[in-house]
């Protein structure tokens, strides 16, 4: 055990000027910090705790826009009227997250930034294989060993570990919003682009880093466009609870109304005839970030909403999918997970 000073910070602003120390890490829930300690991943001279601070906590509508403060837990997000009523994917991704007694204690500040849960980085020190994350330059165990829950899209040979957390993959799918503070002030980051995959961070000179928030900067909530969707989140899993997604899926539609119209009053023979006017996309743990299939979203318009109609539409967004030798499967796991995701949107599953 390393002993290490702690402090609680008084407001945001002094929490983040703390941070220009690069031997101290911030603290809200713990339920990741804490496994990073044990297991030697991080080190910390000095632990801030930013858990007492009002100024993060909330869930409320400002105008058009559901703000979800960074203390926020994932049980309050996800039993919130106000998520389930206009966020209704992220509700569900934030209820099958962990286990009920976590998700009390974890919020959805510190979830968005766990870190892989790849078997060759969570082990604990000293490590007896090599890991590019944990010993920069010593290599990848896991591309040439154990691989079948590892990335199909955006990695590279220096790494090939996804991104687990579940209401990541929902608040990208939602167009939203991170809110930052930093040295500088406040900014935004959009979620589908706060995650990086290996091959972005290689192509911007830092092959190891994962996201797109400065050392310096802190999480204080996240903002999204309320909507009246259709929306859903499906996570493909071992079991029921506590266990992390071999792949997921979040998406929203929202369908033809003038169809739809026409659809109820021809009953379940009309009900074939439905289509969808818009539609949103993610999949999980299929990257180093979550991953938009946007060339789907262009197609789905006017598309039916039926599984034969869908498929084809899915395996074209995901045709340049890279699968690892042992975890092809998860190309086909995830397109089905992504039109079960879109069924359930619109109603029809």
């Amino acid at each position: 055990m390393r002993d290490f000073a702690y402090a609680r910070a008084g407001t945001p602003e002094s929490a983040v000027g703390t941070l220009a120390d690069p031997g101290t890490s911030v603290i809200a829930g713990g339920t990741e910090l804490l496994n990073w300690f044990r297991l030697g991943i991080a080190a910390a001279d000095r632990v801030v705790d930013i858990g007492s601070l009002d100024e993060l906590r909330g869930i409320a509508m400002d105008g058009d826009d559901l703000r979800v403060g960074a203390l926020a837990t994932l049980n309050e997000i996800g039993e919130h009227p106000l998520v389930t009523r206009t966020a209704g994917a992220l509700a569900s991704a934030c209820l099958q997250a962990a286990s009920a007694q976590i998700r009390n204690r974890a919020t959805i500040g510190g979830n968005v930034l766990q870190r892989t849960r790849c078997p060759y980085f969570r082990a604990e020190e000293p490590l007896p294989w090599p890991c590019n994350k944990r010993d920069p330059g010593s290599g990848c165990a896991s591309l040439a060993g154990q691989h079948e829950r590892q990335a199909i899209f955006g990695w590279t040979r220096d790494c090939v570990a996804v991104q687990p957390s579940d209401p990541a993959v929902a608040l990208a799918m939602l167009d939203a919003q991170a809110e930052v503070l930093g040295p500088a002030g406040p900014r935004t980051i959009p979620m589908r682009e706060f995650h990086l995959t290996q091959r972005e961070a290689a192509e911007a000179g830092q092959p190891m880093r994962e996201t797109r928030l400065e050392p310096c900067e802190l999480i204080t909530g996240y903002r999204l466009p309320a909507s009246a969707d259709g929306q859903a989140y499906v996570k493909v899993r071992e079991r029921a609870s506590y266990e992390y997604a071999i792949v997921s899926a979040a998406a929203s539609v929202r369908l033809d109304e003038a169809r739809a119209a026409g659809a109820r009053g021809q009953g379940a023979a009309g009900a074939r005839e439905q289509r969808i006017a818009a539609a949103r996309v993610a999949l999980g743990s299929v990257a180093q970030r979550p991953w938009r299939l946007t060339a789907a979203e262009a197609e789905l318009p006017g598309t039916p909403l039926t599984r034969e109609a869908l498929i084809p539409v899915i395996e074209r967004a995901m045709a340049d999918a890279a699968p690892l030798p042992e975890n092809g499967f998860k190309v086909t796991m995830a397109r089905n997970a992504a039109v079960r995701a879109l069924l359930t949107a619109g109603g029809a599953s």
